[in-house]
């Protein structure tokens, strides 16, 4: 028998458990294929109390994306606020990797699953918003570094380079996810190749190298 949900504070600890639940299933079987059925029994409680919580599986899923995207905005904030705009972008680059490295599940979901995208109707995220959206923080740092004149001239679209940014720092800790675990793939540590992948990349995109770190 389940334990019965008595407190607030046991209402959390359940939708945190349905939380986990859902997003570890999604990753490993795919979301089409996960019933809310399957999530209530990974954590041995009827599918009824799961619809208590949330009306569907979309609603689930969208719970799972919002909290995990409001936490990698989250882990930003004092980022955000160093001066130096240059060290701003590395810092973003590595607290983004860290998340990544650190919580593999909910980086995979967010970024290595195929998903519908979020149903702006029951959406927490406002995106656009540099304190909920980790894609605008990097978006907006991109833009005073570009309007200050720091990247190189022939670089005339700043989305472009906020995106190329993040598919460097992406493309390393994808692999490191997928692969990293692979014993024929004699890996370099992991703040090495992501430290070089940084420094190549803003090599290439400022006007004055000489003011990486």
């Amino acid at each position: 028998m389940p334990p019965r949900v008595r407190s607030a504070q046991d209402r959390e600890k359940l939708r945190a458990s349905i939380l986990d639940a859902a997003r570890m299933l999604f990753v490993e079987r795919g979301i089409d294929a996960v019933s809310m059925r399957e999530i209530a029994k990974k954590i041995n409680y009827s599918a009824t109390t799961l619809y208590h919580h949330f009306a569907d599986k979309e609603a689930l899923l969208q719970a799972v994306c919002d909290e995990d995207f409001l936490k990698l905005a989250g882990g930003m904030h004092e980022i955000m606020q160093l001066p130096d705009l240059v060290a701003r972008i590395q810092a973003l680059g590595k607290g983004y990797a860290m998340f990544a490295l650190e919580h593999p599940n909910h980086y995979r979901l967010m970024f290595m699953t195929p998903r519908a995208p979020c149903n702006p109707d029951i959406t927490k995220i406002q995106q656009g918003n540099t304190e909920q959206d980790a894609y605008a923080q990097l978006k907006h740092v991109v833009q005073e570094a570009f309007e200050a004149g720091l990247f190189r001239v022939d670089l005339a679209d700043s989305e472009l380079i906020a995106q190329t940014i993040w598919a460097g720092i992406h493309g390393v800790c994808s692999l490191q996810i997928a692969l990293g675990q692979e014993g024929w793939i004699k890996w370099a540590d992991i703040e090495a190749r992501l430290g070089l992948m940084q420094s190549a990349m803003l090599q290439g995109l400022l006007r004055h190298p000489a003011s990486i770190n």
